[in-house]
């Protein structure tokens, strides 16, 4: 809550206008030809009848946030030591602005009230004599509860102002921001290792049930099946794992294929996709951004 502070300014003129509501005051002409301008139409003569509040034109110098912060502000003021504050001149001040809130509200002025009785309190408890206590230590100075208070205060004050001034956004700086579109093309898993020998050993179930028992020696070329697979999936989009084997040929000639089916992946010349966990493995040539 900002309360008004200790000056206030009143126009001598207003005074003089006020006392007299049917005074005829001739300000200085607007535009050289009108005083005024009320609602955008020319006001000639200021009206006979016109009335302004005491309070119309009050001009408020300071503004505080409650007793301590008016406390502090005249102890800083004045550069007093917080640690031995001179109760009597601090107190006077004090009460003369809250002399002057209490002309205008009561209600605001009844906070400040209750620290001027504590003010006025710790003065008359210092011109005491001091009592000593039961254990022969000296009492504590009157002023001590007060002095505390008014050091957190400032504290916390001057910890407010400086979150304050540091940068926040949407009042010092805005964030950029930018919005992209970007095609979604649709991504496949990856083909797990498991999922892979899986597939691997149900072509060897199914080569195993055509088993030949000719026994010859076969030259097998990995380069070779490389060209035979590139050649079985061109034109083609996606092909099955398992149409890419011969099974009649049997167990030799698939594991060459299996092998350059391995190595043509490594040289990402064809892509091994599955759509889902257990579903079915499909292979196709890769593609390459031109």
């Amino acid at each position: 809550m900002n309360l008004p502070g200790p000056v206030l300014l009143e126009p001598p003129e207003l005074h003089a206008l006020m006392a007299d509501g049917t005074a005829d005051v001739q300000p200085l002409a607007v535009d050289s030809v009108a005083v005024a301008r009320l609602y955008g139409e020319p006001l000639f003569k200021l009206p006979h009848d016109l009335y302004i509040p005491p309070d119309a034109l009050r001009l408020f110098l300071e503004a505080f946030e409650g007793p301590l912060d008016l406390l502090l502000y005249l102890i800083r003021r004045q550069n007093f030591n917080i640690l031995d504050i001179p109760l009597a001149d601090v107190t006077r001040q004090y009460l003369t602005y809250v002399e002057q809130i209490r002309k205008t509200n009561l209600e605001l002025a009844s906070e400040y009230l209750l620290m001027a009785a504590m003010l006025i309190e710790i003065k008359s408890r210092m011109l005491l004599p001091p009592k000593k206590s039961a254990d022969g230590t000296e009492p504590e100075d009157p002023r001590a509860e007060l002095v505390r208070r008014l050091v957190e205060y400032e504290q916390m004050k001057l910890a407010a102002a400086r979150l304050d001034a540091m940068p926040v956004i949407g009042r010092d700086f805005l964030c950029a921001q930018v919005h992209i579109e970007q095609s979604l093309a649709p991504r496949f898993p990856d083909v797990a290792p498991d999922d892979l020998r899986a597939a691997w050993a149900d072509v060897l179930r199914r080569a195993n049930l055509n088993q030949h028992h000719t026994i010859n020696r076969e030259q097998l070329s990995v380069r070779e099946h490389m060209s035979i697979v590139l050649r079985a999936l061109q034109g083609r989009q996606f092909v099955e794992f398992h149409e890419l084997f011969d099974v009649a040929r049997g167990q030799p000639v698939l594991v060459v294929t299996f092998i350059a089916m391995l190595e043509l992946a490594r040289e990402c010349l064809l892509e091994i996709t599955q759509a889902e966990a257990y579903a079915p493995i499909y292979v196709r040539l890769a593609y390459r951004a031109v």
